[in-house]
């Protein structure tokens, strides 16, 4: 009996070291940022942010970091546009995606994009770190998506976004 309560707290025990997170990871993290698209261009026209109308959006994201170089991100981002002197949320986008994490605060993440207004494709973003803080940092990032769908042109953008992580 006294061997097996042994043996019991030792698979216990080693259990409980395994699911110790190492060098600690997994973490957590969140940001919230603002969101310029600069120009979109398609088969049929080249359109720029602030000539005819304003577009920005505001991202918000969890990111689930697995390890120094790789993670998984959620954001969501609602998108404001401003017409003839009438502003509304325009869109909202659901973008799930890989962070691939290098040295020096550069990240690639590759996203999956998931537009309320009927749109849908993929958004390769390059994120660099600017200022790191003992709990935040900040960021700016070149998000250029592509996108499909809702019997439009496909489109390519640039865009300049920064924010705050933390």
């Amino acid at each position: 009996m006294k061997k097996t309560i042994t043996l019991f707290f030792v698979f216990i025990t080693s259990l409980s070291y395994a699911q110790t997170p190492q060098n600690g990871y997994p973490k957590i993290a969140g940001y919230m940022g603002i969101l310029h698209p600069l120009v979109t261009f398609t088969s049929t026209e080249t359109t720029t942010n602030f000539s005819s109308s304003y577009t920005i959006g505001f991202p918000t994201g969890i990111n689930i970091l697995k390890s120094d170089k790789i993670g998984f991100s959620f954001e969501f981002v609602p998108i404001i546009r401003s017409e003839n002197g009438v502003s509304k949320v325009n869109n909202f986008l659901f973008h799930p995606g890989v962070m691939f994490r290098y040295p020096h605060g550069l990240t690639l993440v590759t996203r999956a994009a998931f537009e309320t207004g009927g749109r849908y494709g993929f958004t390769p973003v390059l994120n660099k770190v600017v200022k790191k803080n003992k709990n935040s940092n900040y960021f700016v990032a070149v998000p250029l998506p592509v996108r499909f769908g809702n019997d439009k042109p496909a489109s390519f953008t640039i865009g300049f976004q920064f924010g705050v992580g933390f």
